[in-house]
């Protein structure tokens, strides 16, 4: 059944606080057994924070608009008053919960949102230059655009979201989940503002998406404020295009849980500082991924984001001294093309090192392409990890086991090569394979290959 929120009062002017209307009409659809909410096209409704229920779908037809309000005074505080040894538990997604959410659910299954309307987070409400780089805010954590806690059976399809001032799409501890064809269209220079994080969640679908954000397109997280729930297991992203002023698709930096099971096929990631990164710093391992059929594209941002340009890096270090960073194993590139300003690159730790990682057909072109500086690797965040300057090299591997390189070919072009190396460097690898590897160094007196 559909209940259109003007049957509850809203007014869908873009002025009005339409949110108790909203509610209303969510707590009656779901009340009696679940259905639609509809927001009707060509309507502008201005809201605070919407809590949705079990088996309510909100649904906003095309041209409809749902705004988030610009006070922080009005959205919901997930956690209010929550506390675990005297601290309170709202924080921010990377270190407890989130302190604020515009749209929110809890224990909600069948929950769905539908439609080819938008929601539009209203960032610049919470944000203020910085640099000319970036923008960030007055204060900090900002709102999440849509945070659902422990639900399952869930879907996201066919909306928009856009200008989130934070986290825009965050699943957390939920199982059978299908984002679908959703477009999140962020602006570049509002850090933080993470397109799609699912954090200790299930048999995960993300299918068909377009996603431009600043800092991580897809970022599959299993952070330290939902450790009551088990790890980021089981999931498919299939068919999206990503651009990201961090890395279109990363596996961490919030691990305090493990990662397992995760299949990444036939997408494309374009103008990204970075394209695929698994980047562990807490305790959490990750173990059987696959990336697959997948073009990248990377030139340098600024060094206010994380990434040097590299297609593909693989790391695993220390957050801090107190903080031993998980393990890394069984990961596997297929027919992955790199046009980047960087090569690949894997770092694991002298106590930790990297294992198992299979390239079969991947080629890696290598060439300038900004104003930034070259010859750096960037291993941000961590304990004494900064940006190293190493002349970059098509493959760079260090501390890593075990890895097969099988008709994988590297390529410099340009005319800027002082800041690049060799095709392929390695130091302490151990059983290091090569079959049907082919490229030279970037200039003269470098050795093509070099392992120490």
């Amino acid at each position: 059944m559909d209940y259109n929120v003007f049957q509850f009062g809203a007014k869908g002017d873009g002025v009005t606080d339409d949110a108790a209307s909203i509610q209303k009409a969510v707590d009656t659809c779901s009340q009696a057994g679940g259905g639609r909410v509809i927001l009707e096209s060509g309507k502008h409704f201005y809201s605070s924070s919407i809590i949705l229920k079990e088996k309510v779908d909100l649904h906003i037809e095309r041209g409809a608009v749902l705004s988030a309000h610009s006070d922080i005074g009005t959205y919901f505080h997930p956690n209010h008053g929550q506390r675990d040894d005297g601290v309170d538990r709202a924080g921010t997604p990377v270190t407890l919960k989130p302190s604020y959410a515009f749209i929110y659910a809890k224990d909600a299954d069948g929950i769905a949102i539908s439609g080819e309307g938008a929601i539009d987070g209203n960032a610049y409400a919470f944000v203020k230059q910085v640099s000319p780089y970036y923008v960030t805010g007055d204060f900090y954590p900002r709102p999440t655009l849509v945070y659902v806690e422990h639900c399952s059976h869930i879907s996201f399809t066919g909306v928009t979201m856009r200008n989130a001032p934070f986290w825009t799409l965050h699943p957390a501890g939920c199982d059978d989940v299908l984002i679908s064809g959703i477009r999140i269209l962020n602006d570049l220079n509002v850090a933080n503002s993470d397109g799609i994080d699912p954090d200790h969640s299930t048999n995960v679908r993300i299918i068909g998406c377009h996603v431009t954000c600043a800092d991580d397109c897809i970022c599959l997280k299993s952070s330290a404020g939902n450790m009551e729930y088990g790890p980021t297991k089981n999931v498919l992203i299939s068919g999206c295009t990503l651009t990201s002023t961090s890395a279109a698709l990363k596996i961490g930096t919030e691990g305090t849980g493990n990662f397992e099971n995760l299949i990444v096929d036939n997408c494309i990631i374009s103008d990204s500082n970075r394209g695929i990164s698994i980047q562990i710093r807490d305790g959490g391992s990750v173990t059987n991924a696959s990336f697959s059929n997948i073009i990248i594209e990377t030139r340098r941002f600024a060094d206010c984001w994380w990434g040097c340009g590299e297609p593909i890096t693989i790391s695993t270090h220390n957050r801090d001294e107190h903080t031993p960073s998980g393990h890394i194993k069984n990961i596997r590139f297929f027919n992955i093309t790199c046009d980047s300003e960087n090569g690949v690159f894997l770092s694991g730790s002298d106590k930790n090192h990297i294992e198992d990682v299979l390239f079969e057909h991947v080629s890696v072109t290598v060439h300038s392409k900004s104003k930034w500086p070259k010859g750096m690797y960037d291993l941000r965040p961590g304990i004494n990890q900064g940006i190293e300057e190493i002349n970059s090299a098509g493959f760079f591997m260090r501390r890593a086991d075990d890895v097969v390189l099988r008709n994988c070919r590297v390529k410099f072009e340009g005319n800027e090569r002082d800041k690049f190396g060799e095709a392929l460097f390695a130091q302490d690898c151990e059983n290091l394979s090569m079959e049907g590897f082919s490229g030279k160094a970037a200039r003269a007196g470098v050795e093509d290959i070099r392992i120490l």
